[in-house]
């Protein structure tokens, strides 16, 4: 009887010792609502790689693809908050789709919160090969002189890529022909191909092509010169002033995880982008570390919710 009493204690306690067990004690998984091997993906896979090795776990990294990064979104905010599932999350997914779809399918306010962001994405105009314009304010005058006969290509409506276009024409008076694909993977393709005319893209996604000399890279549209490109001057200093388009992503929760254990994958976070070489990796590509405090990310989501919710409504974009 002792025995059996000592055994129904035992099993009594265990769900108690379990619960008080140091967090991460199991692998992690983080949700990327991307396909694997796109830009966001790749960015994802280097810094939190090194994050579950701060965290001392394995991390697990599972694509959940579709509707714009909505599908995966869905899924991590149904998952248990308890630290071992991670969002991975842009300023598509967290502002523009909020404005450009009906239903999403979760709330970017009230499902989730944030952890921190990992960088600031650069986005860059480039042309097809032979474009008849070798600068940017040369692509402004032919754009001028020719209202509605060259095209713009997209990843698709309502993307960042798209509404990058759609300023440039608000603050420029200039006339383009939108063309939106079904990624920029394929908009790309073309571009190089000489079907369309122009894009303007996050450069993860173009970097390699401009490189190799398959595209021509006319300016970036970060406030500042991007460090891996610094012949390539912004959009602001070649004469429209104030211009400035950043993408953005970041790591987010389901709403009800802990404090603590956010604030463990946040400090994780952190001590990943102060690495030197993962900093180098991150720039080589166009993505700028911005390491900061969880509130401040939270503050910046809010802001980009509303910045990139008016930039949807301004160009009509919508997705039934």
């Amino acid at each position: 009887m002792a025995i059996a009493i000592a055994s129904g204690l035992l099993a009594g306690a265990a769900p108690a010792f379990a619960a008080s067990e140091p967090y991460p004690s199991k692998a992690i998984r983080l949700i990327v609502p991307f396909p694997a091997g796109g830009g966001g993906d790749t960015l994802a896979r280097l810094v939190m790689t090194r994050v579950g090795k701060e965290l001392g776990q394995t991390l697990v990294i599972e694509n959940v693809a579709g509707a714009g990064g909505n599908i995966g979104s869905q899924a991590a905010a149904k998952a248990a908050p308890d630290g071992y599932t991670l969002l991975y999350g842009t300023n598509g997914t967290f502002a523009i789709n909020h404005a450009l779809y009906k239903r999403t399918g979760f709330d970017a306010m009230q499902d989730f919160v944030p952890v921190a962001q990992l960088t600031r994405i650069a986005t860059m105009v480039v042309t097809r090969p032979g474009f008849p314009a070798k600068t940017f304010p040369e692509l402004l005058q032919v754009l001028k002189a020719n209202p509605g006969k060259y095209t713009v290509a997209s990843a698709g409506n309502g993307t960042t890529s798209h509404l990058a276009s759609e300023l440039l024409k608000a603050s420029t008076g200039v006339s383009m022909v939108h063309v939106p694909y079904r990624g920029g993977a394929l908009a790309l393709t073309d571009l190089m191909g000489g079907q369309v005319d122009l894009m303007i893209e996050v450069m993860p996604n173009v970097m390699p092509a401009v490189r190799a000399g398959k595209l021509q890279g006319l300016a970036v549209t970060t406030a500042q010169r991007v460090p891996s490109f610094p012949n390539v001057p912004t959009v602001a200093e070649q004469g429209v002033a104030g211009f400035e388009v950043s993408a953005w992503d970041g790591i987010f929760v389901p709403k009800g995880t802990p404090a603590e254990v956010a604030a463990k994958v946040h400090a994780a976070i952190q001590k990943a982008l102060a690495d030197p070489a993962l900093r180098q990796q991150l720039l080589d590509r166009g993505a700028e570390p911005v390491p900061q405090s969880s509130a401040a990310f939270a503050q910046f989501v809010r802001a980009e919710y509303e910045r990139w919710g008016a930039l949807v409504k301004r160009s009509g974009a919508s997705v039934d």
